[in-house]
């Protein structure tokens, strides 16, 4: 377990660092506890892990101002455990559905336990993320998803994958970008 609190402190850090995520952005989380264990996926699920990333997600909330999303697994259709305020705000649709570790995953099951007010919503559109133990978060990211090169990919023993968006570039030969809000890759 102190493996996995430094593994996810190291990646906390380094999304602080970055500068890339502000105050009221979307952040999802896909996680497989199973698989930072050491497991296949949604095979040994753990609150314990669960708990522990659950509090470095939180800590990255308090620190940028994010707005969080843990994504449920594919027995949910990878719907996301919100606050009620960011579905509010947002404008999202609520689903009837409660996640339990079998049916959602330990993490989204417990994100729901321990968030002030959680509700479950079908869809969103996030400014950026990170995949512990590829759980496919890509369809709940914003056009165009970048993959940040995290320097620390692993947490416990699953991969991590993140990725931030940008907005799209339009316009072709001609356009200017040059005071837009654009990655490295892009210019």
């Amino acid at each position: 377990m102190d493996r996995i609190k430094r593994d996810m402190n190291v990646v906390t850090m380094e999304w602080l660092n970055s500068g890339l995520l502000q105050k009221g952005d979307r952040f999802v989380l896909g996680c497989s506890t199973s698989e930072i264990a050491g497991k296949h996926i949604g095979t040994s699920g753990s609150e314990e892990i669960a708990s522990v990333i659950f509090e470095e997600m939180k800590e990255l909330q308090r620190e940028t101002g994010v707005k969080l999303a843990f994504q449920c697994c594919e027995h949910l259709n990878r719907s996301l455990v919100v606050e009620r305020e960011t579905m509010l705000e947002q404008n999202l649709d609520e689903v009837s559905v409660i996640p339990v570790p079998k049916a959602g995953g330990s993490m989204a099951a417990y994100a729901f336990k321990h968030m002030d007010d959680p509700v479950v919503v079908e869809f969103i559109t996030a400014h950026a993320g990170m995949d512990i133990g590829e759980t496919m978060i890509g369809m709940h990211l914003k056009h165009v998803a970048v993959p940040l090169r995290l320097n620390h990919r692993i947490i416990g023993d699953a991969r991590v994958n993140a990725a931030y968006t940008r907005p799209k570039l339009i316009g072709g030969a001609r356009a200017n970008y040059e005071n837009t809000r654009l990655n490295d890759s892009c210019k």
